[in-house]
C-alpha cells in the first residue's frame, strides 16, 4: 500500500520552489541602482551652449585669407596651361589641403547697404580695393568717396551710363514685353549692365574671372546683383542648355572666331531657340574706334570677318549692326540649319552628347542640336510664357514628359509646398521677414526653383544651384525656363564665389545626400565661408543629421537652434536654424593700412 505523504506547508513550498531566485532577488534589492522606464523623446538636442563654454574647433584662418577663392586661388592657378586661359578656370585644392579655418572678414566689415542703395554704393572696408578705381577713372566704373564707393553705372562701352546703353538695346530687340528674362553677362566687369537690367525685370548671370581686374566679381556681390567667378576656356558653362532668352558681351575681349568658333558654340548651347547675342566694343564698329584701340584696321576688319563667318556657320541671323551694336538671333529651331550642313560643313551636330551635362565637360567644336519639332515655324523645346506668367507656367521641359517621374501636377503641389514652407520660415527667421534686410540668397539644393519663387515679390534674387549628384534628374533646366537663375555644383568642392557673397543660405536635405561623398565639417566650413557676417541658415534634414550638424556648428560660431518641421513635432525632418555671429579680423599694421 502506497504511503501518502503529505502536503508542504505553504511557506515552505514557497521557498522551495524559487530557492534559486532568493539570491538574484536579495542582489537585486540590495543593489543601490534602480532602472527606470524612460518614454522621453531622446532627439531634443541640449540648449546651445554660453559664450563662455564655447569651445571654438575651427580658429580663425590668416586675415590675408579674408578673400579667398578655393577654387580660384591666384598662386594653384599658376601651376596650370596659360593656352586658351585654362589657369583661370576651376582648380580645387585636393582633400588634405582644404583649410580647417574660419574665413575672417576684412577689419571694418559692415552690413552692405540695402537694395536698391546699393546698386551704387559699397562699403570700402568690405572690398578695401582701389585698383579698378585708378585703372577705369575714365571710364565711370567706380569711385571712392570717403568711407565707401560709388558706382555711377558707367562701363568701357558705355560712358553714358548703363540705363543709356540699355535703352540703345531696347530700340534694336524689345526688352520690355517679357519675351526676354533670363540674360548673361560674359566679362561683366562690376556687372552694372546686369545691375540695371534689374529694374527691367531682366535678370542676368554675370561672370568674369579673377584676374587682373582686382575683385570686380566681389564689387557686383556686395552691389546686390548676382554674379560668380568664371571664365569661358577649355570646359562648358556652368549651365544647362537652353538656358539665357540673351547673351552679352561689352569689350570682354574673348576671342571670339578662334579655336573653330569654340566659345561662340558655347554661347549657342547655353541659349534659348530665337534667343540673342549682343556684341559691343571690339571689333564693332572698327571703323571709328581702331586708332583708339591701337589695332590696326586690317587686324580688326578680319576680326569681325571671322566673327561673322562663325555666326552664319551656327544658322544664327545678324538683325542688325548699328552704332557701337551687333545683335545677332539664334533661330528657334534647326530644320534648315540641318539642311545647310552641306554648305557649312563645321561645325557638325554633335552626337551622342547630354546637352545639359556641364560639370567639368570639355568644349567640343560641335552645334548642340536642338529638340526635334514637326515644322518650321515650331519652337525647338517649347514656347515659353513671357514674364511673369512664366514663374507659374509649366515648364515645357516637364510637360513634353523629358524629366522622368516628374508631372505637371508634381510641378504645380511643389511650388505650392514652397509657399507654405517659406511662409513658415518667415516665423523662424525674422531677418528673412524683414523686407530689404536680405538680398543676395543661395540655394544649395533648388530642385524645381520652388523655393526662389516663393520669393519672387521680395526684393530678393536667388542663386538655385543644382548638385551634380542629383544628375540623373537633371531640373535646373526648369529653374531657367521658370525665368530664375542657378548653377551646377558639387558641394564637396568650394563654390565660385568670393566669401561673404550670401545673406541667407537654404538647404534642402544637402547633408543626407553628400554623407558618403565627403566630410560635413568641410561643407558647413564653405557654407561659413560665403555667408556674410549676421547671415542665417536653415537646413532641412533627417533629425540625426541635423544634431550632428548642431555639434559642427558650434564649431564655427554659429548660435542655432533645432525646430520642429512645419506639420508638426512628429515629422522625422527637422528644420535647423543658425545665424552668423559678427566677428572680423583685427586691424592691419598700419603700414600696410596705409598701402591699402
Amino acid at each position: 500500500m502506497a504511503t501518502l505523504r503529505r502536503p508542504l506547508p505553504h511557506h515552505l513550498f514557497i521557498r522551495r520552489r524559487f530557492r534559486w531566485w532568493i539570491p538574484i532577488i536579495s542582489l537585486l534589492l540590495s543593489s543601490q541602482t534602480i532602472t527606470q522606464l524612460d518614454f522621453l523623446p531622446h532627439h531634443h538636442p541640449p540648449d546651445p551652449p554660453s559664450e563662455t563654454a564655447r569651445v571654438t574647433r575651427f580658429p580663425p584662418c590668416d586675415p590675408s585669407l579674408s578673400e579667398y577663392t578655393p577654387c580660384e586661388d591666384v598662386q594653384r592657378s599658376l601651376k596650370f596651361d596659360r593656352d586658351m586661359l585654362i589657369y583661370r578656370e576651376r582648380h580645387c585644392p585636393e582633400k588634405e589641403e582644404l583649410l580647417k579655418c574660419r574665413i575672417p572678414a576684412p577689419y571694418g566689415y559692415k552690413v552692405p547697404f540695402r537694395w536698391p542703395e546699393s546698386r551704387e554704393f559699397a562699403w570700402f572696408a568690405n572690398v578695401p580695393h582701389k585698383e579698378l578705381v585708378v585703372e577705369k577713372k575714365n571710364q565711370n566704373w567706380v569711385r571712392v568717396e570717403g568711407d565707401r564707393f560709388r558706382f555711377p553705372g558707367g562701363g568701357t562701352m558705355f560712358p553714358r551710363g548703363a540705363d543709356a546703353y540699355i535703352d540703345d538695346i531696347d530700340k534694336l530687340i524689345n526688352l520690355k514685353d517679357g519675351s526676354i528674362r533670363t540674360a548673361i553677362d560674359t566679362g561683366c566687369g562690376v556687372a552694372s549692365w546686369g545691375a540695371y537690367l534689374l529694374s527691367r525685370n531682366i535678370l542676368a548671370m554675370s561672370f568674369a574671372p579673377r584676374d587682373t581686374h582686382e575683385a570686380q566679381v566681389q564689387f557686383a556681390l556686395e552691389r546686390g546683383v548676382p554674379a560668380l567667378v568664371g571664365v569661358i576656356a577649355s570646359i562648358r558653362l556652368p549651365y544647362p542648355s537652353r538656358a539665357f532668352d540673351m547673351a552679352h558681351c561689352s569689350r570682354c575681349l574673348i576671342p571670339w572666331g578662334q579655336y573653330d568658333g569654340l566659345y561662340l558654340i558655347e554661347v549657342d548651347r547655353v541659349l534659348r531657340p530665337g534667343g540673342y547675342w549682343i556684341l559691343s566694343g571690339p571689333p564693332i564698329n572698327w571703323e571709328k574706334y581702331w586708332k583708339g584701340w591701337n589695332r590696326t584696321a586690317g587686324d580688326l576688319k578680319s576680326e569681325q570677318s571671322l566673327i561673322e563667318t562663325v555666326a552664319r556657320s551656327l544658322c544664327w541671323k545678324k538683325l542688325v549692326q548699328r552704332d557701337d551694336f551687333a545683335i545677332w538671333q539664334k533661330p528657334t529651331n534647326h530644320i534648315h540649319c540641318k539642311a545647310n550642313r552641306k554648305v557649312f560643313k563645321r561645325p557638325r551636330f554633335c552626337q551622342a552628347q547630354n546637352p545639359d551635362s556641364a560639370w567639368y565637360t570639355k568644349l567640343e567644336a560641335c552645334l548642340t542640336p536642338l529638340p526635334d519639332v514637326s515644322n518650321v515655324n515650331e519652337v525647338a523645346g517649347g514656347q515659353l510664357a513671357r514674364w511673369p506668367e512664366r514663374l507659374n507656367t509649366i515648364p515645357p521641359r516637364i510637360s513634353s514628359g523629358s524629366l522622368p517621374g516628374i508631372t505637371g501636377t508634381t510641378y504645380v503641389e511643389n511650388s505650392e509646398l514652397w509657399k507654405k514652407r517659406v511662409e513658415y520660415y518667415k516665423t523662424i527667421d525674422y531677418q528673412l521677414a524683414e523686407t530689404g534686410r536680405y538680398r543676395n540668397l543661395l540655394d544649395m539644393n533648388a530642385y524645381l526653383g520652388g523655393f526662389a519663387a516663393a520669393l519672387v515679390d521680395d526684393p530678393v534674387w536667388v542663386m538655385n544651384t543644382v548638385p551634380v549628384e542629383a544628375d540623373q534628374i537633371n531640373t535646373l533646366g526648369v529653374v531657367y525656363e521658370r525665368g530664375l537663375i542657378g548653377t551646377y555644383q558639387n558641394w564637396c568642392e568650394a563654390m565660385s564665389t568670393y566669401p561673404r557673397t550670401y545673406d541667407f543660405i537654404h538647404a534642402d536635405s544637402i547633408f543626407s545626400l553628400y554623407k558618403d561623398k565627403c566630410e560635413m565639417e568641410d561643407i558647413i566650413l564653405e557654407m561659413d565661408r560665403i555667408l556674410r557676417p549676421e547671415g542665417s541658415v536653415i537646413i532641412r534634414d533627417d533629425v540625426d543629421v541635423l544634431v550632428k550638424l548642431k555639434n559642427i556648428m558650434d564649431g564655427v560660431q554659429w548660435d542655432g537652434r533645432i525646430l520642429d518641421h512645419e506639420k508638426g513635432p512628429h515629422e522625422r525632418n527637422k528644420i535647423l536654424f543658425a545665424v552668423k555671429q559678427y566677428w572680423v579680423a583685427p586691424p592691419l599694421p598700419t603700414k600696410l593700412n596705409q598701402q591699402v
